[in-house]
């Protein structure tokens, strides 16, 4: 009886060395960072629990899998973890690397979409970064506008000009839908607190004017003094005779410079043949440009011309802009 009590006595206690070893050894593989360097992971959608343990494991993340697994088991993680691209940075811990996981903090990519742009620049911008899930090529213009719950017959001038943060493989669909729906709330807001007496009756032609604005600008202080050109011009019935419009209509056979003749050939977007508006916006304007067009600043002048250095001199009459023209343009006296 004594032989046995020893027996079990001593296997007891080696069981409570055991557990007691197992213990220390879990709480340290808690306790101890997991890389020393930065590791760009991926979970890939429909990654099973053990494959991520396994792919950490092949990237040289120092895990034990058996603890690793019994911590997420115990705190119901198994099935919580998201897909996406995480940077695991040096002294993470498990509880840290799968709380990342959890709450799909994955790395994050931009794309930034510049005032002024056109609806293709766009599209050959998002088709050439390689985190983009491309899912538009080969689709019309109506095609696109259609999977954005779009009816307008034009999709230039609709997105709004910004810089998007994004995980990889979001789709190019997805990005376009954002700049979407912010163009149309900045618009909306806009709108909302327009001025009186303007040639614009709709949200549509201020974004027209406003794209016109854009692209007339090379200095910001003048957005509202080219938009109440612009906007007096429309009202006393005079074309509006702006050179972006023409090098928009002339499309892919503008090659740097507009001559006499492009000025009278007529497009849809020539407005030196034209009255009125373009039928669409000529590239993406930024809020300053919506808010110009909507806010246009008050005065007599009807005319403008560069000076070469992105400003403008503006004019009353006819007679005053051709010296102007003369002074800046043909270098003259």
């Amino acid at each position: 009886m004594s032989l046995i009590f020893k027996i079990l006595a001593s296997l007891l206690l080696l069981l409570m060395l055991v557990i007691g070893w197992g213990w220390l050894d879990y709480q340290n593989s808690l306790a101890t960072p997991i890389t020393k360097e930065t590791v760009l992971f991926e979970i890939k959608r429909g990654d099973s629990f053990n494959r991520i343990t396994d792919n950490l494991i092949s990237h040289k993340i120092d895990i034990s899998p058996w603890w690793f697994k019994l911590y997420a088991y115990q705190n119901n993680y198994t099935q919580q973890l998201k897909a996406g691209e995480y940077l695991i940075k040096p002294d993470l811990k498990v509880n840290e690397i799968l709380s990342l996981f959890v709450n799909g903090k994955a790395k994050q990519y931009s794309i930034t979409f510049p005032e002024g742009w056109t609806f293709k620049q766009i599209l050959q911008k998002l088709a050439q970064h390689e985190k983009i899930k491309p899912t538009l090529n080969g689709l019309s213009d109506k095609a696109i506008l259609n999977k954005i719950d779009n009816q307008e017959k034009h999709p230039e001038g609709l997105f709004f000009p910004d810089t998007y943060h994004f995980h990889k493989n979001t789709t190019d669909l997805s990005l376009l839908k954002r700049a979407y729906i912010k163009m149309q709330q900045i618009l909306k807001e806009q709108w909302q607190t327009k001025a009186t007496g303007l040639p614009i009756k709709t949200p549509y032609e201020a974004l027209i004017l406003a794209s016109i604005v854009e692209k007339e600008t090379g200095k910001p202080s003048e957005r509202q003094t080219i938009a109440g050109v612009f906007s007096r011009r429309l009202l006393k019935g005079m074309k509006l005779q702006t050179d972006p419009t023409v090098i928009y209509g002339m499309g892919d056979t503008y090659k740097g410079d507009i001559r006499f003749k492009d000025l009278r050939t007529p497009t849809p977007y020539n407005t030196y043949t034209i009255n009125g508006l373009p039928p669409t916006p000529i590239a993406m304007p930024g809020k300053e440009a919506i808010y110009a067009a909507l806010h246009p600043e008050a005065g007599k002048s009807l005319f403008f011309v560069s000076r070469g250095d992105g400003s403008h001199v503006f004019s009353e009459s006819l007679k005053a802009h051709n010296n102007a023209v003369n002074k800046y343009q043909r270098k003259s006296k």
